[in-house]
């Protein structure tokens, strides 16, 4: 099965109309988009866009043999004009499946927001879904027995990364499954930042005009690997703990380890607390404990420990570390030693793992001489698991900088 993407933009395309965004402003030339449709095997076209036969035109691809015209979300605005030739388009209701004269079959995916979506089997038995854009799939924990695996799947990644969550929780997206991007908006400058975003979740995103073949992956880098271990490094509300969450916003059942505890009584600690749970998806899971190596050693879901610098303050304070007569009978080689085996711990690891820390050796020299002590330890921690990621990253003002993969 082949599908050429005829746009991979939003409704209202990239960059949008009279919008003065720093994002829209950069979207020219190679980055912009068309909002999104799709061109199965030359026979069903997925949501008509205006100019729909000249973008096949440009790809080289033909309107002339389209048997169905399906559409996926509602269009604003006036109705798009049907190209002589074309099919009057159609919404096939939710569970219903079409046929056509083909070969092909096209079975609509209920939504949990207005929309269709629609799961497309070829002649030769390869399948691939197709979402609109802020649409997830609805109802997908009722059904008994596993689900099938799509061959490549195109969502909404940016908008609803949770809808990926949700397809890999039930096994229908894969290690091998193509995840292709669209209906991209200006949330994500283009190029190199949006590469990036998408290669943390294993997906990618392919310029308007491309034909892809299904199941069939130009080369070893078409289906991005996720890093197993990465370090997300940033100075105090620097974006840092967003960054890290948004790596792994598309996988299911996350464990969140918060190294920081509860603090009781510390009403500012407690409202940061309180942010941090609201931003996370509701399917992830907490545990509050600077036990990591155990949690480390065991295989499961995903990982995200924020952050290893309140690891070491309470690595600090069991191995006495802030008093000098201490730190130098004894407490230094303590504290290596649990260093050692949180690195050691991570090297072995063989979950995915995303750890967040401080860099904290940018500043002001601490007044203090255990504020030094803090500072110089936590850049040896930071350099020693650095050393066994994959993935390093410093955040900026919000931006991230890779230092690493």
């Amino acid at each position: 099965m082949e599908v050429t993407l005829l746009g991979t933009g939003a409704p209202a395309g990239l960059p949008r109309p009279d919008c003065p965004c720093a994002v829209c402003a950069t979207s020219l030339g190679a980055h912009a988009r068309a909002a999104t449709a799709l061109l199965v095997d030359g026979v069903l076209l997925v949501d008509l866009t205006p100019g729909a036969a000249f973008a096949a035109a440009r790809a080289g691809r033909s309107l002339g043999g389209v048997r169905q015209v399906l559409l996926s979300h509602p269009h604003d605005g006036p109705p798009v004009e049907v190209p002589a030739g074309l099919p009057q388009p159609e919404r096939v209701p939710d569970g219903r499946e079409s046929a056509l004269p083909t070969g092909h079959r096209v079975r609509a995916v209920a939504l949990d927001a207005p929309g269709t979506g629609y799961a497309v089997t070829g002649t030769d038995g390869q399948r691939l879904l197709y979402l609109p854009p802020g649409g997830a799939p609805a109802g997908l924990e009722e059904r008994s027995g596993p689900a099938e695996r799509y061959d490549m799947v195109l969502v909404d990644l940016v908008g609803r990364p949770d809808a990926l969550a949700k397809l890999r929780a039930v096994g229908a997206v894969g290690p091998t499954t193509d995840v292709v991007a669209v209906h991209l908006d200006h949330g994500v400058p283009p190029g190199a930042e949006l590469t990036r975003r998408l290669a943390a979740a294993g997906a990618r995103a392919v310029p308007d005009g491309s034909t892809l073949g299904v199941a069939e992956y130009e080369g070893v880098s078409a289906v991005p690997d996720v890093p197993r271990r990465t370090l997300v490094l940033g100075g105090a509300r620097s974006g840092k703990s967003v960054e890290a969450e948004r790596r792994l916003e598309s996988f299911p059942d996350v464990l969140y380890v918060a190294t920081g505890g509860s603090r009781g009584g510390d009403t500012e600690w407690a409202a940061r607390v309180a942010t941090h749970r609201e931003r996370r998806p509701g399917s992830w899971r907490t545990a509050e404990t600077c036990d990591l190596v155990p949690l480390l050693a065991q295989e499961g879901a995903p990982l995200l420990i924020d952050c290893l610098s309140l690891w070491l303050t309470d690595a600090m304070d069991s191995a006495g570390a802030w008093d000098d007569a201490v730190w130098a009978d004894g407490g230094e080689r303590a504290l290596r030693a649990r260093v050692a085996e949180l690195v050691s711990a991570v090297r072995g690891a063989r979950r995915c793992v995303v750890l967040v820390s401080n860099e904290v050796g940018s500043g002001i020299v601490p007044a203090t001489a255990s504020g030094r002590r803090y500072r110089d330890e936590l850049g040896r921690v930071n350099a020693a698991v650095g050393a066994e990621c994959e993935s390093v990253v410093l955040v900026v003002a919000g931006q991230a900088v890779v230092l690493r993969g």
